[in-house]
């Protein structure tokens, strides 16, 4: 036996003897032969840890590192080095939920303020601890709109949300008995008329809309807030956190509950996760948010101490009652979040955001001189946009990533939408428009 095999021949049969078993493949006498693999596995010899480095550098050098100007919903963020060095610190290298206050004062500081400066940057009275993924986070605030809305079960959705969050959305829709209804877009985006239309016909809990769109649009949602309020229904809104450093907040809108991801808070894009999901609410929604909530309070010395303030216990113990079943949190990307607004401050937030903006309405003014895109939707954009590209899309996109760009993400047989962030120089740019045939 070798030494990191924890258990004995004797221990083995031990466990056997008591459930009653003869070997380990009687434990999946269940499975059909037909499905069973009886193959060799295709694992290497054993290796040495030089070999093993060795390996990994080897498969690591097939990856080819592009410039990336693709968005819809990821973004390539600065990261600031020190973000990842003090997130290396073994205190802090732990998923699990700080139940015991006592010995988990650095966890619960940190998660603190975290959701201090979400609620800041959403302009919202509240923040969880944080949840799994922006998707999900928009998910759980369609349930906690419905729940809060007791007899309603309808939630309308704009099309102008990201289609990946609505899967998701559907999803949980689907096993809650909730019923989705869309609201139609016109020009990219979403109708007022036709919200005010679905909302006269009753039943609807909630009103979900994005900031900026899916398209990158950044809508005007003047007096939706008051629309949805006159019929009993919450304004939910979706937004890129990063994005809120110099637009109007989901709280100067009205919304009720904001949610969104917060992977744009420097946290890399690393092939999909992990990223952090984002979730505040008014005060008076406290009772029906998931998750949990820190709060600072005072030892019996009068020294500064940190709680779990507020959990719904049906979570944990009436699942059948619960509004939400998500026990756990993206802790650990809430600290990198929260290291990272911290090191680039207010005004740093605000400068990243205006370079973003300022770089993607420079590609968009190029592409558009080239003669060979044209704009889908007239309609102000705020880092990210969709051209419509007079040529083989595909075959420009090749082009792209041959010469070390990802170029933008295909919508359509002929549309591209195209992304930058403050992390594409003009260099990078122009090295784009030089490969448009």
């Amino acid at each position: 036996m070798f030494k990191f095999f924890p258990h004995t021949d004797a221990d083995l049969q031990a466990m056997f003897r008591k459930v009653g078993i003869k070997s380990l493949d009687d434990l999946y006498a269940e499975v059909p032969e037909q499905i069973r693999y009886r193959g060799e596995y295709q694992l290497p010899e054993e290796m040495s840890e030089i070999e093993v480095r060795q390996l990994f550098e080897k498969l690591g050098a097939q990856n080819k590192p592009l410039t990336c100007f693709a968005g819809a919903g990821v973004y390539d963020h600065y990261t600031p080095c020190a973000i990842p060095q003090l997130l290396s610190r073994s205190e802090f290298l732990t998923s699990y939920t700080p139940y015991q206050a006592e010995i988990s004062q650095g966890t619960l500081h940190y998660i603190f303020e975290y959701q201090s400066m979400m609620t800041e940057l959403t302009g919202m009275d509240i923040s969880n601890a944080s949840m799994y993924d922006g998707t999900t986070a928009t998910a759980e605030a369609v349930m906690m709109a419905v729940a809060a809305g007791k007899k309603q079960n309808k939630v309308l959705v704009s099309e102008t949300v990201d289609p990946k969050t609505l899967a998701v959305i559907k999803t949980y829709a689907h096993f809650h008995g909730i019923e989705i209804e869309m609201i139609p877009a016109k020009d990219g985006v979403t109708s007022r008329q036709n919200i005010e239309a679905l909302l006269a016909g009753g039943d609807v809990a909630g009103v979900l809309v994005q900031q900026p769109n899916f398209y990158g649009i950044v809508e005007d949602y003047e007096g939706f807030a008051d629309i949805c309020h006159n019929q009993k229904a919450l304004f939910i809104m979706n937004s890129v956190a990063a994005d809120l450093a110099v637009l109007k907040t989901p709280g100067e809108w009205g919304a009720d509950i904001a949610v969104g991801d917060g992977q744009s808070l420097g946290i890399p894009m690393q092939w999909g996760g992990p990223y952090v999901g984002y979730m505040c609410c008014t005060e008076k929604l406290i009772r029906k948010m998931p998750g949990r909530i820190v709060g600072m309070t005072q030892d019996n010395r009068g020294q500064r101490a940190f709680v779990l303030t507020l959990q719904a216990r049906e979570q944990h113990i009436r699942r059948q009652k619960a509004t939400s079943n998500i026990c756990s949190n993206q802790s650990l990307m809430a600290l990198w979040a929260t290291v990272y607004m911290s090191l680039m401050g207010k005004q740093g937030l605000k400068e990243a955001a205006e370079l973003s903006y300022a770089g993607a309405h420079y590609l968009c003014d190029e592409l558009l001189k080239t003669g060979k895109f044209k704009l889908v939707y007239n309609q102000p954009f705020f880092n990210e946009f969709v051209v419509r590209y007079n040529g083989d899309v595909d075959a420009l996109q090749k082009r792209f990533t041959e010469n070390g760009i990802f170029g933008g993400v295909k919508l359509d047989v002929d549309q591209l939408m195209f992304a930058v962030t403050e992390k594409r120089t003009k260099e990078e740019v122009d090295n784009l428009l030089k490969l448009i045939p």
